[in-house]
């Protein structure tokens, strides 16, 4: 192993970032990743949705439901190494979360979204009805669009609204309470054949956040 590695054990010892862990407790090609993990930026995403590896079990790494990632328990700090692990990320159809390289396909489970979006903007153009586009706590821009809709549920604990908006594939991000506010400010009722229900506009497509009836209803009662 070169110096540059026994540097990384070196700070795993020490506690200071779980990125900064002994290669020799990761799968390898995670191992890869974490000798990357400082490389150069904007490199294109692997095409993990072409890749069919062995499941090789699980590892104890957790995206939280404020978007920290977590390995062994400890918050991942090293945001290019962040920045890899997601680029391989993948959801299957099971509804579980997975790591994937050519050779191996690693579980790691999701408290809630694969992403925080963090930033909205609109591109304002009055002849396409508007495109909203949003930024997540990585970097990813995603247009809100029939590609790449919004769906919308309660809060379980509070009955609060959450917005999620898919990123690529069945990864989504979930907006943050202050920009949930700011979208459910542009919300209107829609246009035919939606004219019954209120939500977003964006992208030449609408997604309803809920009937015109159900927000009279909650207007009133509220």
């Amino acid at each position: 192993m070169s110096d540059g590695y026994m540097h990384d054990d070196k700070q795993a010892d020490d506690g200071k970032d779980a990125g900064d862990v002994a290669l020799a407790s990761m799968p390898a090609s995670l191992a890869a990743l974490i000798r990357r993990s400082d490389g150069p930026a904007g490199r294109p995403l692997p095409p993990v949705d072409q890749w069919s590896p062995e499941f090789c079990g699980d590892l104890d790494m957790r995206i939280a439901a404020d978007g920290t990632w977590f390995y062994l328990g400890t918050p991942i700090g090293r945001l290019p190494l962040v920045k890899l692990f997601a680029s391989v990320l993948r959801k299957d159809a099971d509804g579980k979360t997975y790591l994937v390289t050519p050779v191996e396909k690693i579980g790691i489970s999701v408290e809630d979204a694969h992403f925080q979006a963090v930033e909205m903007a609109s591109d304002g153009n009055s002849e396409t009805g508007g495109r909203l586009t949003f930024r997540t706590q990585l970097g990813d821009l995603v247009q809100l669009d029939q590609d790449h809709p919004m769906r919308f549920e309660l809060e379980a604990e509070t009955g609060g609204l959450k917005a999620y908006i898919r990123v690529r594939g069945r990864l989504e991000a979930r907006l943050t309470r202050a920009l949930m506010y700011d979208l459910i400010a542009l919300a209107d009722a829609g246009k035919e054949p939606h004219a019954d229900q209120y939500g977003i506009a964006s992208g030449g497509a609408f997604f309803p956040i809920c009937s015109l009836a159900e927000l009279e209803a909650f207007e009133v009662h509220a």
